[in-house]
């Protein structure tokens, strides 16, 4: 009998899929990661992620579920200690789990404040074989130095790259694995978030230098922001990950595992680098990812293992909320049967495939989109508190753009008469996409149409 495939799920936060050479990058920032989705697994070059907050994207993820499902649809929400997760699900089918790095689940507003203190096991998501995480990681580390804990509480501090020193946790724990059962280890790095409390992107030394010469992406070009500033160490923190990366693998490589093990890439969300500052509404926040346009929304998705071509690029569109989906169908289980809302990769190929990838948006306003592979459709209820409420019964049309024709979303189309059948359409599909993550609400026409619904 075949052995199953151990998983590794290597996890950036706030990475543009447009760092990847594979996705465009014209300077060698990911050589290994471009390597890999040319000779090794599949490039899903149109992902994209349902929720473009760190908290919430990491719930989707550990759940299979709408944020909107867990309750975690902000920042500082717990997971809740009761849900269900991807560890657990992992357990039942046979599997051992590690996770290391950023967990950002166990914190919230009112009676759990683990920011930097050891996350108790019941807030750990079911990761029980081992552990070297911090629930905020940006608290407790800075781009050279900090701590993590491992399973027992104990603190772990190093002084080197951050990027680094958390996949020396991830190594050894290769290293040393001795069980006959399959494992799933999940990566979680921070880079290339900005660093909060600095204001700062913390690349690698010589960072600046490497990645002065960058070529700004068309969304930023021209645009207020700071990304002139902060863009070298940004890439210098994508090359950071690309590095760590190659480690994970020579590690797999070395234990003779490598061929047995699905290996995926992927991050929560992107950046517009505060060039959309005015999506803003009152009581709102942003610094740079929550709304709804591609440089926020389109993440990077690399995979290779059990069903995925080698050395494929895959157009199709597909939502991050098709990970965990994707995981569970390669321990063997069907993720139908348990309630996840994604569909299974493996089955991207097939003629049932529909490109619609339904967006949550909170933090900055409440909103709701679709993307489909041509256009997208955006709507909000700017009179909501993005902080307090999650989502609304009433909302207002606020873009429709056609990405074919317009792909830096510069003409919003919804006051133009004919595009009156394909924003009919759009809005139509937006409901049904609400429907399945459990959601009901009206849309309010912000143009009158000539069309009858």
């Amino acid at each position: 009998m075949k052995r199953r495939q151990n998983i590794v799920f290597f996890f950036s936060d706030q990475q543009r899929a447009d760092t990847l050479g594979c996705n465009g990058q014209p300077l060698p920032v990911t050589p290994i990661l471009d390597a890999f989705a040319r000779e090794e697994g599949v490039n899903f070059s149109n992902a994209y992620t349902p929720q473009p907050v760190c908290g919430p994207a990491r719930a989707m993820l550990q759940t299979g579920l709408y944020p909107t499902q867990t309750g975690c649809y902000r920042n500082a929400i717990s997971l809740p200690a009761d849900q269900k997760t991807l560890a657990d699900y992992l357990h039942q089918a046979g599997y051992r789990t590690g996770y290391v790095g950023k967990w950002h689940l166990a914190s919230d507003e009112t009676e759990n404040h683990y920011e930097t203190l050891p996350v108790p096991v019941n807030r750990r998501g079911g990761y029980d074989d081992y552990w070297m995480a911090a629930d905020v990681l940006e608290f407790t580390s800075h781009g050279y130095g900090g701590y993590v804990y491992d399973k027992e509480g104990k603190k772990h501090e190093f002084t080197g790259y951050r990027t680094d020193c958390i996949t020396d946790h991830a190594v050894r724990y290769i290293e040393n694995y001795q069980s006959e059962d399959p494992f799933f280890l999940m990566i979680s790095h921070i880079e290339p978030h900005h660093q909060n409390d600095r204001g700062d992107y913390e690349g690698p030394e010589g960072s600046r230098e490497r990645f002065g010469n960058f070529v700004p992406p068309k969304d930023l070009e021209g645009m207020e922001g700071d990304w002139k500033e902060f863009y070298p160490d940004y890439l210098g923190c994508c090359s950071a990950l690309d590095r760590n990366f190659g480690r994970v693998e020579d590690a797999l490589k070395r234990r003779g595992i490598y061929d047995q093990t699905m290996i995926i890439y992927a991050s929560d969300h992107g950046c517009h680098f505060r060039t959309r500052m005015d999506e803003v509404v009152e009581k709102g926040y942003d610094d740079y990812k929550r709304n709804s346009f591609e440089g926020t929304i389109h993440v990077p998705l690399l995979i290779k293992g059990d069903g995925f071509d080698k050395g494929r690029q895959e157009s199709k569109l597909v939502s991050l909320l098709d990970v965990p989906a994707t995981i569970l169908s390669a321990a063997g289980m069907d993720p139908k049967k348990l309630g996840l809302k994604g569909r299974p990769l493996q089955e991207v190929s097939g003629s049932e495939w529909q490109e619609e990838v339904y967006i949550q948006i909170s933090e900055s306003f409440v909103g709701r989109a679709l993307r489909t592979k041509q256009y997208k459709y955006v709507v909000w209820a700017p009179d909501k508190n993005p902080w307090t409420e999650s989502g609304s019964g009433l909302y207002e049309e606020k873009y429709l753009f056609d990405l074919e024709q317009d792909p830096l979303e510069a003409h919003n189309l919804l006051g133009d008469p004919s595009m009156d059948a394909v924003r009919m359409e759009m809005k139509k599909l937006l409901l049904s996409k609400a429907e399945e993550a459990e959601e009901q609400f009206e849309i309010k026409d912000r143009y009158k149409s000539g069309i009858k619904e």
